[in-house]
């Protein structure tokens, strides 16, 4: 190529990420002097729209801000909403929400892995151009995201935007011989699928790139943490979940209609499979456990191009565990628990497959919201993003425009970004000085 002083690269919209966002790289000389993951999506006001509105409704109105997580929104959701009612479900309603979740994991890790990132790492524009020479693979992608769907179906009335699931628990549980059918018909399957891809997935080319940003997770000595956890950090940093606004703090940047979010007092961090990972290893199930093992993973993982293969460790634990929970499900009975209103504020996090969501709401003694707050993980995890991206372009500048910003965009769906439920194409346009 020409090599030039100054240059910049913008990419007018990111492909293969759910939602609409954008890139911009400024080169002066030769340091890398401004990165900035635009987000430019308009604000949904969800938040505002909860104001005035009863406090059984935040799990149906949460649940449509995102069509590819809409259980993490609903469970975050009614983990708060229960919180300021002062109200505990019982175990067996906690399981059956922790069923549905490892529905949606699967789901969402599989979608990632097969249709998202992995023809990245094989060289293909695109999952259709992938299918090609990889069928078998696509087809088994599509197998673990049929499975994944099948459990949101069953357990939450849909896979889309579940109706199942209300505050206090759910309308309607499944029978005992529902949860097995599905178990020896779709799960047990699934499971060879999902060791299959851990294996398939270690394989792939990785370049050599580490991150050293602080992680925070939900922390459970017990169980690797889905629908539950304290709040915990890699330095040893931990508070319960009703602290989080007091450790974690957004602040409006200009280019992005997200919020930038800090930890207070340490700065920039990562949430996601990596802090999770790194975290929670210990309580893996022993099959999750083997196959990171055999895939190469240590008891932590920092090497952002890598998460792939994390993810694979997940549906294969969301998997073991969705067989754990229905081999010892009963229906629980009553399917939901009454959950009265009184004035108070509740807090509620759960571990969306991106991330920690965070949910407080204010409620009075009749039940209305009177303010929400929620904290999702791609808002958390921005200002790490153009941090990385600015150490991984300064070490790649000799390559050309369409190159680098090729890599850009490979760099940036790492961290399966859900900017918000859409997939665009690529609009490249490249200026220089």
């Amino acid at each position: 190529m020409t090599h030039r002083n100054d240059r910049s690269l913008r990419v007018g919209a990111l492909a293969r990420v759910e939602g609409e966002g954008a890139m911009y790289v400024r080169v002066d000389g030769t340091t890398v002097t401004d990165v900035r993951l635009q987000i430019y999506e308009p604000p949904r006001f969800f938040e505002a729209f909860l104001r005035g509105r009863g406090h059984t409704e935040p799990p149906d109105i949460t649940a449509r801000i995102c069509g590819i997580c809409p259980v993490a929104y609903q469970m975050s959701a009614c983990l708060a909403i229960e919180d300021a009612c002062g109200v505990r479900v019982s175990e067996p309603i906690a399981e059956l929400r922790r069923l549905l979740y490892c529905g949606e994991w699967v789901a969402s890790h599989a979608l990632h892995v097969y249709l998202l990132h992995a023809p990245d790492f094989l060289g293909y524009p695109g999952v259709v151009e992938m299918a090609r020479d990889h069928r078998d693979a696509v087809e088994r992608g599509l197998a673990l995201k049929k499975a994944g769907n099948a459990i949101l179906d069953l357990v939450g009335g849909r896979a889309i935007h579940p109706i199942n699931v209300r505050v206090g628990g759910f309308h309607h549980a499944p029978s005992v011989e529902e949860l097995r059918a599905l178990a020896r018909d779709t799960l047990r399957p699934a499971l060879e699928h999902a060791l299959a891809t851990v294996e398939w997935v270690a394989g792939f080319p990785f370049p050599d790139f580490t991150v050293d940003h602080e992680l925070l997770a939900l922390v459970d000595p017990r169980r690797y943490p889905i629908d539950r956890g304290r709040p915990g950090t890699s330095t040893g940093r931990s508070f319960p979940v009703r602290a989080f606004e007091q450790h974690v703090v957004e602040a409006q940047v200009p280019h992005s209609t997200a919020l930038h979010a800090r930890l207070a007092g340490a700065g920039k961090y990562l949430t996601g499979p990596l802090a999770r990972y790194a975290l929670n290893h210990a309580v893996l199930s022993p099959l999750a456990r083997e196959a990171a093992a055999a895939a190469g993973l240590g008891p932590r993982c920092d090497n952002p191009f890598r998460s792939i293969v994390v993810r694979a460790v997940e549906i294969v634990y969301a998997l073991d565990e969705a067989l754990r929970l229905v081999a010892a499900y009963q229906p629980p009975a009553p399917a939901s628990v009454a959950v009265p209103a009184r004035p108070a504020t509740g807090y509620g996090a759960t571990e969306a497959p991106r991330g920690v969501l965070f949910h407080r709401y204010d409620i009075d003694g009749d039940g209305t919201i009177r303010s929400a707050r929620i904290v999702p993980p791609t808002a958390q995890n921005q200002p790490s993003i153009e941090d990385d991206l600015r150490r991984f372009v300064q070490d790649r500048l000799e390559l050309d425009d369409e190159q680098l910003t090729a890599q850009c965009e490979r760099a940036i769906r790492n961290y399966d970004p859900c900017i918000s439920c859409a997939t665009h194409f690529l609009d490249l346009t490249v200026e220089r000085t």
